[in-house]
């Protein structure tokens, strides 16, 4: 029993330095994003390429997941609050989340942006194997990957970012 509580500490602390890790920008040179094409809910598709001109905010969420539930609304007031100046939103559904729970999620909640299912995984392997939820990317107006977020951002600074992207030409 001690084994696995040591166990389960130990794991704990690697996520959460892998995820401090992960939220910083390392040596702040961005890195561009992969040319990812999707299908959404509605059935059209995009592209991060078609995205190009705009600061793009790609979530890697699920519904079973608490803090993904618990961010969204945070999630959907920054999209309201960016979109009429160049920012768009995609939140992507995990490949183990079931597409009628995710498809229920975003009716009941009225999401205002792209939700696409990524039911292969293959979103998720483009975007460097991502694993946990919620990761959050900011892509700017160039393509490139300027932050990434694993667990849920500080929305104030996220805010203080992309305003300054969405300055840059």
């Amino acid at each position: 029993m001690k084994f696995a509580r040591t166990l389960i500490v130990v794991a704990a602390s690697t996520a959460l330095v892998l995820a401090a890790y992960l939220s910083l920008d390392h040596d702040g040179t961005p890195q561009p994003a992969p040319d990812v094409a999707y299908t959404l809910l509605d059935g059209s598709r995009s592209s991060v390429t078609q995205q190009r001109g705009k600061v793009l905010l790609v979530n890697f969420w699920a519904t079973s997941c608490a803090v993904c539930v618990k961010e969204m609304p945070q999630i959907v007031a920054t999209h309201n609050k960016f979109k009429a100046r160049g920012f768009d939103t995609v939140a992507v559904a995990m490949r183990h989340d079931p597409p009628a729970a995710v498809a229920h999620y975003a009716q009941t909640r009225q999401l205002p942006f792209g939700v696409a299912i990524d039911n292969t995984g293959d979103i998720a392997r483009s975007f460097g194997d991502v694993e946990l939820t919620p990761t959050t990317l900011l892509i700017n107006k160039r393509g490139e990957i300027v932050r990434t977020y694993v667990g849920e951002p500080n929305f104030a600074a996220l805010h203080k970012l992309v305003e300054a992207l969405l300055l840059e030409s």
